[in-house]
């Protein structure tokens, strides 16, 4: 007999989406208005200059990731201009959908109002999304796409029909469309139904209708890669040859787990998982926690960073709200969901400054110091400086560029029209092609990753500015090396400390010789 859905489940009459409860939308909007106010409180990220330039490039694919994120940056920047404000309107929106969706999951899931408020507070205050949420990079608007395909195929478990398998597929297009790391999600939610009793899903036409539209939207950006040789997979080869990255151990890794998405919040997405696999409704929702763990324990075998696992954690985090409030039905243990609430909403907030810039970067280090924690999130090994990586990246760009414009107007007037500024690493290139504008200089030229794909550009001549070197190699290439200008901020990052040189007389042809001079970083 085929199991009835609980009491407020979705079901083929129900609402497509349940309503959200009074508390869900509280805490979406005080999160929304969290990330609009500290919106320019510092500076624009590394990434997000990137991908500007990206987006003056319109394609079907680029080196290091796919191009629905480049899309929504030349829509932001046409859009809303380049104001840090109008630059993170949009990933602010998609963190407090976010919030939202995860509410309607949660009733979707058989929640009433305390579960749905939870789970929502859990992803309001989890200090990977306070500080993914705060730039515009597909990292905001990934967990918002897998969400949706949960939520998809939580509605087919449920009874809504085959139909959701059709925006099951779409969503899933558009996922691989923006990072790649959605076909584990992918695997992982077939995997899990394969190996629970709803495996008889497995058989709708209509879900194989949707991977069918799921190929057919990813398809431009695999053709693209494919032409090129799958530089994508070239890229990962380098970083991982490099050791740039931090590679954690098994166990560190799941202990990151518990700091990204908050300390206290950590009973809750590990019951969510228990209660998946091993709850009353485990016979209908065991994939889903199939589905988390193959996530996380590729992952791990993968040595990915800490927070690739964080877009997964909106089901845990709904069905642990579910768990806590179906255990607490009674009045003798009913005392624990405020106290609990009560809990991961004052952790969220002791950590708060460290995951969004609402204090000064004086304020930050010394707030730092006397929690006696280091930064939440760790990315890569190259960062030594005052501000945790995250945080750091936003600053010294401006600085830089004005810098580079210094060194460049000093030049005499025939020179300049014939200097090309040339970069070690897309960061810097990013930033000059940025702000340079603003101070009369050219477009900068780099070797690495999608700067690559562009070529020398405008390549006016034998007299180069070069940034991101120590000079040394560069005595090798050059009739002279001059060291003309000197990069230091104090809260940048350490290795965006440099001399800038002028460098003239090159030896070689630089159009012939740039095929040989690709980068990966």
């Amino acid at each position: 007999m085929a199991e009835a859905p609980q009491a407020g489940a979705g079901g083929p009459d129900g609402p497509v989406l349940p309503p959200a409860s009074l508390a869900v939308w509280a805490l979406a909007s005080a999160k929304l208005l969290l990330h609009l106010a500290t919106a320019g409180r510092y500076g624009i990220f590394r990434d997000e200059m990137y991908g500007f330039a990206c987006a003056e490039h319109l394609d079907w694919g680029y080196v290091s990731h796919p191009p629905g994120g480049i899309l929504v940056a030349w829509v932001a920047r046409h859009v809303f201009g380049e104001s840090l404000l109008g630059v993170r309107l949009l990933p602010a929106l998609a963190g407090a959908a976010l919030v939202v969706l995860t509410g309607r999951l949660v009733r979707e899931m058989g929640g009433r109002p305390y579960a749905q408020a939870l789970a929502a507070l859990a992803v309001c205050v989890a200090p990977i999304y306070l500080i993914f949420d705060h730039w515009l990079m597909m990292n905001a608007f990934e967990p918002l796409i897998w969400l949706g395909c949960v939520l998809c195929v939580l509605r087919v478990v449920n009874g809504g029909g085959g139909r959701y398998w059709l925006a099951f597929g779409v969503l899933a297009g558009v996922g691989l469309e923006t990072k790649y790391s959605i076909l584990l999600l992918l695997a992982g939610l077939l995997a899990g139904l394969a190996l629970s009793p709803e495996r008889r899903r497995l058989l709708d036409r209509r879900l194989w209708i949707g991977l069918v539209l799921c190929g057919a939207i990813a398809l431009p950006n695999f053709l693209w890669q494919a032409q090129r040789g799958f530089p994508f997979l070239e890229h990962l080869r380098h970083v991982a040859l490099s050791h740039r990255d931090v590679v954690r151990t098994p166990l560190a890794f799941v202990r990151d787990q518990m700091a990204i998405m908050g300390p206290l919040s950590a009973p809750l997405w590990v019951l969510g998982v228990a209660w998946l696999l091993a709850g009353p409704r485990r016979r209908s929702y065991a994939a889903f926690g199939w589905a988390f763990l193959a996530v996380l324990g590729a992952f791990v075998v993968l040595k990915g960073k800490n927070y690739y696992v964080s877009p997964a954690y909106p089901v845990a985090f709904a069905a642990g709200a579910v768990a806590l409030e179906q255990a607490t039905e009674g009045r003798p243990l009913r005392w624990l969901r405020g106290l609990y609430g009560a809990l991961v909403a004052v952790s969220g907030l002791v950590l708060l400054p460290l995951s969004v810039p609402v204090l000064s970067p004086e304020a930050l280090v010394a707030y730092e110091g006397r929690l006696g924690l280091g930064p939440l999130v760790v990315f890569e090994h190259q960062n030594n400086g005052t501000l945790p990586q995250y945080f750091a990246d936003e600053f010294g760009w401006r600085e830089m560029v004005r810098e580079v414009a210094r060194v460049y107007h000093a030049l005499p007037p025939e020179e300049q029209g014939r200097v090309t500024i040339f970069s070690n690493n897309w960061g810097d290139a990013a930033a000059v092609d940025f702000f340079g504008p603003g101070y009369g200089l050219p477009h900068a030229i780099c070797n690495q990753d999608s700067y690559w794909d562009w070529g020398p550009r405008d390549c006016r001549g034998d007299t180069v500015i070069v940034l991101h070197s120590d000079g040394v190699g560069d005595r090798e290439h050059f009739a002279s090396v001059e060291a003309a200008g000197r990069v230091r901020h104090p809260y940048s990052r350490r290795d965006e400390w440099f001399d800038i040189y002028v460098c003239r007389g090159l030896r070689f042809d630089l159009r012939k010789a740039w095929a040989g001079m690709r980068q990966f970083d």
